[in-house]
């Protein structure tokens, strides 16, 4: 397939005060927003009291603006939600133009089996995509299923990073039945399995995991493999376990993120300044950890 030219990132890791790994495609610049459900969408605007849904060009230059580095992906659900996805090439187009500021991961609905192990190793090769984004509620599967293990495998030859969802859902908060999505596939412990049968790539646990938040930490301690991102929350709020080793036995795998566009940079790092966080932690949080784990 085709793709444009492919070069190393250029990001300057010298001159970005931050990385932020968790960032979300919300507008496809190429085809119509897809209205399918749109209880769903509702809720998810309610439960984080946000409907801002900036482009990706806008997104590159506001991250550009204030200096930082991104991670952008979106989440194919089209298996067990229905929605319509923005295309990965969208993004790692994106990526490509924008390499002094953006990072693209894909997504891939691993209900595709082999259709989608071709299209991830595609994406890596004539896309220069540098991870991958999973979320186990949203997408309806067990992480460990081993109808996921196509694409993990996949991942696993350029040992590229996977990066899962964990814990509660704002997605389908609120809606009837919860939108049908089950909140339990997104316990972080189906996660060692995977850190186990795939230790050469970065596993990342997005989000303090609450209601399981103690699972993570257990699993990312044993684990090597396993990282922990900040995103989705303000620090304000992280239980107080969660700081106290991001503070000692993991600081240094534990990596900034927002979930952008649904928290800010500046709101994150301006909770993050005053959350009990050391300062010889921070500057491993928010860049030194990601660009080792990312290998930039």
């Amino acid at each position: 397939m085709g793709g444009l030219p492919l070069r190393g990132h250029m990001i300057d890791i010298q001159k970005v005060i931050a990385i932020d790994v968790h960032t979300h495609a919300e507008v496809s610049c190429c085809q119509p927003h897809d209205d399918y459900r749109p209880e769903l969408d509702e809720a998810f605007a309610k439960y984080f009291k946000s409907d801002k849904r900036p482009t990706i060009q806008e997104t590159a230059d506001f991250y550009r603006d204030n200096n930082l580095a991104f991670v952008m992906f979106t989440v194919d659900s089209e298996h067990n939600v229905g929605k319509r996805r923005i295309p990965n090439i969208e993004v790692a187009e994106a990526a490509l133009k924008n390499d002094d500021v953006m990072i693209a991961f894909a997504s891939i609905d691993p209900h595709k089996g082999r259709m989608g192990a071709r299209e991830a190793r595609d994406l890596i090769e004539n896309y220069g995509v540098k991870g991958f984004k999973f979320h186990p509620t949203v997408q309806g599967f067990y992480p460990q299923d081993k109808m996921a293990y196509h694409l993990y495998e996949v991942i696993a030859e350029y040992k590229l990073p996977m990066l899962f969802h964990s814990g509660h859902s704002g997605f389908g908060s609120g809606v009837r039945g919860g939108g049908g999505l089950r909140l339990e596939y997104s316990n972080p412990m189906h996660l060692d399995d995977v850190a186990i049968d795939f230790p050469d790539c970065p596993i990342i646990i997005a989000h303090p995991s609450w209601p399981w938040q103690d699972e993570a930490l257990s699993v990312a301690m044993h684990k090597p493999n396993v990282y922990i991102d900040l995103s989705g929350w303000s620090p304000k709020y992280f239980p107080k376990q969660l700081i106290q080793y991001a503070n000692t036995m993991l600081k240094d795998r534990m990596l900034f993120g927002t979930d952008f566009p649904l928290i800010t940079p500046e709101r994150w790092m301006k909770d993050f300044a005053d959350a009990g966080f050391k300062e010889e932690v921070k500057p491993l949080i928010l860049k030194e950890n990601a660009i080792k784990m990312l290998g930039l």
